[in-house]
C-alpha cells in the first residue's frame, strides 16, 4: 500500500507542542508554604536542564521548595531534589535564607553526586579493560 492510497488522518497531530518536562526527564515540583511564581519555576527548570546535560538517562526529578517558620530567620527556605536514576536515587537538600541560592546549592550538590557516580563507572570500565589487555598480552607471550 502506498502513502497516497492511505486515508488522511482525521485528527491533526501536533508534535511541536510545548515541553511539559525536560528532555527525557519528568519534573515533579511541589511547594510548602511558598507561592510558586513563574520566575522560581523557570529557575528550577534552568538548573535541572544543566543536570539533564550531565546525566540524560535520568527518569524524573522531584523538587520540593519549603518555607519553615520554626527555623531561625536566616535559614527558613529549603530546597530538596531527588533524582530517580537507574540504581540508587540521588538526593540533596540545602537550607538558605534566599530561595534562589538554595536551588543553586542543591543543584551543585546533585551535580557532584552525578560526577562521582560517572567517575566510578569509568574507573570500573578501565579496570576491566586493563585486565583483558593484560590477559591478552600474557596469552601472546606464551
Amino acid at each position: 500500500m502506498t502513502f497516497a492510497a492511505c486515508e488522511k488522518p482525521k485528527e491533526k497531530l501536533d508534535f511541536f507542542a510545548p515541553r511539559l518536562h525536560l528532555g527525557s526527564m519528568k519534573l515533579i515540583l511541589s511547594t510548602h508554604n511558598i507561592r510558586l511564581t513563574k520566575a522560581i519555576e523557570d529557575h528550577v527548570v534552568k538548573q535541572l536542564e544543566k543536570l539533564d546535560h550531565f546525566d540524560p538517562r535520568t527518569i524524573d526529578a522531584r523538587v520540593t521548595l519549603e518555607l519553615d517558620h520554626t527555623r531561625a530567620a536566616g535559614k527558613q527556605l529549603s530546597c530538596s531534589i531527588r533524582l530517580s536514576v537507574h540504581g540508587p536515587d540521588l538526593f540533596a537538600e540545602h537550607v538558605e535564607s534566599d530561595l534562589y541560592a538554595a536551588i543553586d546549592k542543591v543543584t551543585k550538590k546533585i551535580e557532584q553526586q552525578i560526577r562521582k557516580r560517572h567517575n566510578k563507572w569509568k574507573a570500573r570500565k578501565h579496570k576491566i579493560a586493563a585486565r583483558s589487555k593484560q590477559t591478552r598480552q600474557e596469552a601472546e607471550a606464551e
